[in-house]
């Protein structure tokens, strides 16, 4: 049995809720001013600027508010705090940014545009994610330049029929408006509608058909984003649809329709699951921090004396518990319970359990010992690889 002493250590300094607040707002209102200076300057003092788009462009203001401050605050988190600045750290170490920078385009690669971790979990899981984040990407790829007026579309005054893309003011790509080449562009939302289409039907039949997705999911966070995401793809294909094969029936009701679909999905995007995908990026980070953790100095167990972790990685889980109020350290052969590795907590657990049989109370302390052992092959295999080996224990 562990003993952890009853005097607390010193709680982070906890701030008023205005000054606890006050730098993510301050973040929130830089990044949405910057943003809104450079669709005034990308668009050329909004000569490009399509007034028809004008509430877009306002729920991507505001999306980009709720954003940056939720994210300013979820980097106040002690835990989060500490992986964002140690990743930094390590990024930036001297005689390691040439190889840290190669291994971020090759994480960045893996595991932002391939989504080669979701694809361990399942070959359809991984289909459905990349079918959503390719779908996604794309649409946003065209959407946000030509709501911001960064990009944009000019006949030629010599033939009408040539069209010239026009990115930030500068003309550049001239193509037949009859050409392939303009039917790819023009459609470039009919093949993202597809592909997100795809993605949300394969998404709904697994919280659908496999129960334990069921036994777990909620609407808000895990319906009600496909349920979006539908909504807009499908209302932008029936907009197709009315000007390429209705004459433009029904086309005002339609374009408000998607309107409408699409600012609500913008303005809760800071609130729901969508703001995972601006979490996900700094994961990466954990891998560098890992990564230097394995090649650096390492935690030996007080138990066991088995190196299980990084000593820089150690400390700072100290730091964090330290800072979240809680109390791990303890009297005997070391002085904190993160210096002890995850088989002989199991152990020092069940040693605590079996004296409590025994009748005896207290006075177990972290006693010098073995590392327990797999009982059964195999175990510890699982979709984190290497790490499930390293951390399972039976």
């Amino acid at each position: 049995m562990v003993e952890t002493r009853k005097e607390p250590l010193g709680r982070a300094t906890k701030l008023p809720p205005g000054r606890e607040v006050a730098a993510p707002i301050a973040w929130a209102c830089g990044a949405t001013a910057t943003l809104g200076l450079l669709i005034v300057i990308g668009s050329r003092n909004l000569a490009h600027f399509d007034a028809a788009l004008v509430a877009y462009t306002f729920s991507v203001l505001f999306a980009t508010f709720g954003l940056t401050y939720r994210y300013a605050m979820w980097l106040r988190r002690p835990p989060t705090d500490v992986y964002w600045r140690r990743g930094w750290q390590v990024f930036f170490r001297r005689g390691r940014r040439s190889k840290h920078l190669l291994t971020l385009i090759l994480h960045a690669t893996s595991d932002i545009a391939l989504n080669r971790f979701i694809w361990a979990r399942g070959w359809l899981r991984g289909l459905t994610h990349m079918l959503l984040l390719w779908g996604c990407g794309l649409a946003v790829a065209i959407t946000f330049p030509l709501v911001f007026g960064w990009l944009s579309f000019e006949s030629t005054s010599g033939d009408p029929s040539i069209y010239r893309i026009v990115v930030f003011g500068f003309p550049t790509l001239s193509f037949p408006s009859g050409s392939w080449v303009a039917f790819l562009i023009f459609h470039g939302l009919v093949w993202a509608s597809f592909l997100v289409i795809a993605g949300v039907m394969l998404a709904m039949r697994r919280r659908l058909r496999e129960e334990g997705a069921a036994a777990l999911q909620s609407y808000t966070e895990d319906f009600l984003p496909l349920i979006l995401l539908f909504g807009v793809s499908l209302t932008g294909l029936m907009l197709t649809a009315s000007y390429t094969w209705m004459h433009g029936y029904a086309y005002d009701f339609l374009a408000i329709f998607h309107a409408v679909t699409v600012i609500f999905t913008f303005l809760w995007m800071p609130f729901g699951k969508f703001f995972h995908v601006f979490q996900r990026p700094a994961q990466i980070a954990v891998r560098f921090y890992k990564q230097v953790g394995r090649d650096e100095e390492a935690q030996c167990c007080a138990r066991c004396q088995h190196a299980f972790t990084s000593l820089m990685h150690a400390e700072d889980l100290i730091d964090v518990q330290r800072r979240l109020g809680f109390d791990y350290r303890i009297d005997g052969v070391t002085d904190h319970y993160q210096r002890v590795c995850p088989p002989c907590r199991r152990a020092l657990l069940a040693a605590a359990q079996g004296a409590a049989w025994r009748g005896v109370r207290g006075g177990v302390l972290v006693a010098p010992g073995t590392a327990p052992r797999y009982v059964n092959p195999g175990q510890g295999e699982g979709p984190l690889g290497l790490e499930d080996a390293e951390n399972f224990h039976a």
